[in-house]
């Protein structure tokens, strides 16, 4: 592990005001209090969350660049994030979102490596240091990383090796770092840590790989830990009778937390989407309903005991896992004033819960088409088809994957719907907006996982069957009612999204796309306002922030090189991949 930083003396400048210039990063970012992260929505020059509040809403009250004047939006400076000398994949999977803490930027590349990065000047983005954990780039084919946190003065980063680092935010030097993951195949790949009042959350993501998802409390100023919870229950615990083999599959049964959570300070509850039960495909092999896969999971923050979970696509055999973001908001709904955890589901659905009791309120489809089910059950939001009594779910007849049986078309695609890039929330129209994959795929429980979960080798996904595309897949942005979860809105865009959106003050909606393209559209009716291709494959979602007065809308590109709708989109195929930051503003 090794921090660079920019060289604290230049030889051979002759104007002092150029050296002022180049050195000018003196004034340094507030300290991020908890008091802060509270109110986040109330600084929104910076952005100081992953999904820049406790709320998930990845909405800004900033309005300088509106639909009037969008079209104005001009590149005000790039900044490549590095990590090239690991691997041919580059700075990996760029997936997250940057933060800021006035004029200070800070983000993660693919490996880890946390950039801090002055902006000040709004014409470039000036390195001050580079922290590298040192990550051995054998231990990931695709290394990604979702988000970093920032508290007190340390910018907190999770690792592909299942370390927590705290890195000191003026130096660049470690302050602290546990190892939090312990078992073989766990790992930190997904959403960054959540930051509360003296503790940081951060969740293992690599269940799909046959490990148990779980989340973890850390104590924020010397890495103890407080709580570890565990999202698929051991046996003697509610919910494992859920797991109702003879073989232990619960022991690499999945559930991983692969976005970041939110936090709801009125009831002290923290909730975070869980990943899907494993093997994915072969249903068989985990009978039941595979508790808390799939679900919506709240847990005390002090503690991490479950207060309630909802799940939304029981014994799921599609890989419809529900680890996006929960969107908290407070809205009228037939007359009554309710507190919402609103959520488009994976599975092709939006749902309305109390987020207090995990209670269904409302839900309707969003995607074009949907085969799985007929629908919800509007008093339970529990699929239709769904039978408590059976363990092996079959919600329309003929639908489920079966060993030995034909492989059987499933809509939504694999990937979703919505998957785990961030969804946003416009309070002032009442929309949420979701970007999404629309198409289908097939699926067949197949090969020697099915028989022997010990063939799955520590790296491998344990998939326990295989999966094809042979039909056009297309990409949406839906904006939903939240009052009624009906369709308010929708676009169809010929790439499937991978990235996320960004909601403003200014009515409109930001989002990166496959095939390079960064665009601005209307919040209301979902016209395209403003829009430039930039060459790279877009995975991350957009931010916005502000420095003396100026508005800013950032984005990291980086990913190509790996095509995830074979078949279905072949223009991806030879885009190359990349490792950058581009910053605009008018």
């Amino acid at each position: 592990m090794k921090t660079n930083k920019l060289a604290s003396g230049v030889v051979g400048l002759a104007a002092g005001g150029l050296m002022a210039a180049l050195f000018s990063s003196t004034v340094l970012g507030a300290e991020v209090t908890y008091d802060r992260l509270l109110n986040a929505e109330n600084e929104p020059q910076n952005w100081l969350h992953v999904h820049s509040n406790y709320s998930s809403t990845r909405f800004s009250k900033l309005s300088q660049i509106n639909a009037n004047t969008v079209g104005n939006l001009r590149l005000a400076f790039s900044v490549a994030l590095g990590g090239t000398q690991k691997s041919w994949i580059g700075g990996g999977t760029l997936q997250g979102t940057p933060l800021v803490n006035d004029g200070d930027l800070y983000v993660a590349n693919g490996w880890g490596e946390t950039y801090k990065i002055d902006v000040r000047s709004g014409r470039r983005g000036t390195i001050r240091w580079i922290m590298d954990p040192g990550v051995d780039p054998t231990e990931a084919d695709l290394p990604n990383n979702r988000g970093i946190a920032l508290w007190g003065n340390n910018v907190f980063t999770g690792t592909l090796d299942g370390r927590l680092i705290a890195t000191d935010a003026d130096s660049g030097e470690v302050a602290w770092e546990k190892q939090v993951a312990t078992d073989t195949g766990e790992a930190f790949t997904g959403g960054g840590p959540l930051a509360l009042k003296d503790s940081i959350l951060i969740g293992q993501s690599w269940g799909d790989n046959g490990t148990r998802g779980w989340l973890a409390s850390i104590d924020a100023n010397n890495g103890d830990e407080n709580w570890r919870t565990q999202m698929i229950p051991d046996p003697g615990e509610p919910g494992h009778e859920t797991w109702a083999d003879d073989h232990g599959a619960y022991k690499t049964g999945g559930a991983s937390l692969w976005a970041t959570g939110s936090f709801d300070p009125e009831s002290n509850l923290t909730l975070w989407g869980t990943g899907n039960p494993v093997p994915m495909f072969d249903p068989e092999f985990r009978p039941g309903d595979n508790l808390y896969s799939d679900s919506t999971v709240a847990m005390d923050a002090d503690t991490g005991e479950i207060a309630w979970y909802f799940q939304y696509t029981p014994g799921d055999y599609l890989d419809y896992d529900e680890v996006g973001s929960h969107l908290l908001y407070d809205v009228e709904i037939n007359g009554e004033s309710r507190k919402v955890l609103g959520h488009f589901g994976r599975n092709g659905f939006y749902y309305n819960l109390d987020r207090n009791s995990g209670a269904f309120i409302n839900g309707g489809q969003y995607l074009v088409e949907v085969n799985w089910t007929e629908g919800l059950d509007p008093k339970t939001g529990m699929p239709l088809g769904y039978d408590s009594s059976k363990l092996l779910q079959e919600y329309i007849p003929g639908s489920a994957p079966r060993r030995g049986k034909p492989a059987i078309d499933a809509c939504p695609h694999l990937q979703g719907g919505v998957n785990f890039w961030p969804t946003a929330y416009n309070p002032i129209l009442n929309i949420a907006y979701g970007a999404s994959f629309e198409g289908c795929f097939a699926v067949v429980p197949s090969g020697d996982q099915i028989e022997d979960p010990n063939s799955v080798a520590p790296g491998d996904i344990f998939l326990g069957g295989d999966w094809s595309v042979n039909k056009r897949v297309y990409g949406s942005i839906t904006g939903i009612d939240v009052r009624t979860s009906e369709i308010a809105t929708k676009g169809i865009h010929p790439f499937p999204h991978y990235g996320g959106v960004l909601a403003t003050a200014g009515n409109l909606v930001f989002a990166g796309h496959m095939d390079g393209t960064f665009a601005a559209y209307d919040a209301v009716s979902m016209a395209e306002l403003w829009s430039i291709n930039l060459g790279g494959t877009f995975k991350a979602p957009p931010m916005t922030y502000s420095v003396d007065g100026q508005q800013y809308v950032a984005i990291l590109m980086g990913g190509g090189g790996v095509n995830l709708v074979p078949l279905a989109a072949p223009e991806l195929d030879n885009i190359q991949n990349s490792s950058m930051m581009f910053v605009f503003s008018l």
